[in-house]
Parts: C-alpha cells; sequence; structure tokens
C-alpha cells in the first residue's frame, strides 16, 4: 500500500511589501499556498498582519531575519551578506536567540501564534543560529523547524542528516522533505508541476516567493522581482490544481500536521 503525500506550499517574505504580501494571500485563496513565514522586521508587517488575521485559514510561520533590513532592537540596518553573518557570529559580533527573539515577541503581541520556524536567506544553515532558533522554538512553543536543503540534493545529504538528528534530539519536528530552494529565482509553472511529479511519500514543504511586480517590489531591494510575479501565476495555475488532484497529492498546513 503507497504512503500518501502531503504537501505545505510556504510563501516566504510575508511582510516584505505590500505588493507581496497582496501576492501571497491571492497565490493562497485562489492557489495552492497553504502556509507562510512573516518578516517581523519587513516594511509592510503591519499590513501583513492584518492580511493574517483577515484570512485565518492562512497557516502563518515567523521568517527569522538576520541579514537586511532593520534590527528591531537598535534600528540598525543588519548584515548584508552570508560571508558577513559568518565572521560576525565566529567574533561573536551578533547573538542570533538575542536579535531574533524580539522578532517572535513581536508576532505574539500582535495575536499571531506561528506554527513554524523558518529563515530568511537560509541562515539556519549556520549551527550558532540553527541552535538559537532550536532555543526558541522550545520558549515559544512551535513544534516545527524547516529543513534547511532540499531533499536528495546529493552535495548536502550528509548536513542534511546531522540537522535531521538534531531536530528529533531537540524533540523539534519538520516535514519529512523539503523543495523549492534550488527553484528560488526559476519557478514556473513548468517547474512547479516537474517538482510534483517527484514528490516523495509523505509530508514535504515546498518553499516559494510569489508576489505581485508592483511599485514597492519594484523599488525594494532584493533581486527577486519579475520571478515573484512568475511564481504566483504557477501557484495560481489551473494545471497545477490539475495535477494536485490527479496525483492524489493534499494540500496540507503545519496547524494539522501538529493537530493529527
Amino acid at each position: 500500500m503507497s504512503i500518501a503525500r502531503h504537501l505545505i506550499v510556504n510563501a516566504d517574505d510575508f511582510g516584505f511589501t505590500v505588493d507581496v504580501n497582496a501576492g501571497i494571500v491571492e497565490a493562497h485563496r485562489n492557489g495552492v499556498v497553504t502556509a507562510t513565514t512573516l518578516m517581523a522586521n519587513g516594511d509592510a508587517y503591519d499590513d501583513a498582519a492584518r492580511l493574517a488575521r483577515e484570512t485565518p485559514s492562512l497557516d502563518v510561520g515567523c521568517h527569522l531575519v538576520l541579514l537586511q533590513g532593520r534590527s528591531l532592537i537598535s534600528g540598525d540596518p543588519l548584515l548584508e551578506k552570508f560571508p558577513e553573518l559568518i565572521k560576525a557570529l565566529i567574533t561573536r559580533r551578533v547573538d542570533p536567540y538575542f536579535e531574533l527573539r524580539p522578532q517572535v515577541e513581536k508576532l505574539l503581541a500582535c495575536g499571531i501564534h506561528p506554527t513554524h520556524f523558518d529563515t530568511h536567506k537560509h541562515t539556519h544553515v549556520l549551527p550558532p543560529v540553527f541552535s538559537a532558533v532550536v532555543r526558541l522554538a522550545h520558549e515559544f512553543d512551535v513544534p516545527f523547524i524547516r529543513l534547511p536543503f532540499d531533499t536528495g540534493w546529493l552535495p548536502v545529504q550528509g548536513m542534511d542528516r546531522w540537522y535531521r538528528r538534531r531536530l528529533r534530539k531537540a524533540g523539534l519536528r519538520s516535514t519529512d522533505h523539503f523543495a523549492g530552494f534550488r527553484l528560488t529565482d526559476s519557478l514556473s509553472e513548468g517547474s512547479f508541476t516537474k517538482a510534483l511529479k517527484t514528490l516523495r511519500p509523505g509530508s514535504t514543504e515546498f518553499m516559494c516567493h510569489p508576489g505581485y511586480l508592483g511599485t514597492e517590489l519594484r523599488k525594494a531591494a532584493t533581486r527577486l522581482k519579475e520571478s515573484r510575479q512568475r511564481e504566483l501565476e504557477a501557484l495560481t495555475s489551473p494545471a497545477v490544481k490539475r495535477l494536485l488532484a490527479e496525483a492524489g497529492i493534499r494540500l496540507t498546513t503545519y496547524r494539522e500536521l501538529r493537530d493529527a
């Protein structure tokens, strides 16, 4: 008997700009997005928090940010590049727990209890950041942390096993599989359907970055601009919905996995 396939489609960067927020909600209401992760330091945080309250079917986690944007503690700009963060962690100039804790508290203060954690730019691939995220998950009773690597990606299989062991040892959970990282900036209806056809049994989180290409996004400091519009089109595609139905892939949320 085959094992069922359950899919969480998570839209990152909720709170980045109002046009990204609108695209995420559209991809949920009229597409296949089931979850999102909210940036507490995003310029459009208040708009995203309002939309989250107005859209209770959308599962909301916290998109923890150590790179780009501004610190909630000092108001100063955060570091921009991954190598800068590595150096700052080695020299202990950045304390990830200290920086990230207020971000979780901000969501809680507006009535949003995150069901899952992930990190902007996947900074939790770095062990000190991963440890801080685990500590926050315990402290705030958040059961799920995103796997940092696409399942089956040969160059990182050893590291993937290490992170899975760490999660189990910490008593925390993830989906069985993770996908979408390697399709960042290239997700389309074609590449999405190809990925869905190879979905493994069990639960999978698929990461995406939809949005409308509006004025705010055009001006924002990000390389993901036109690609967000393409992703939105893919995530609301009738062909994608038909494929999910024909393949027996069930859309789900972290809330449903938690309560199962």
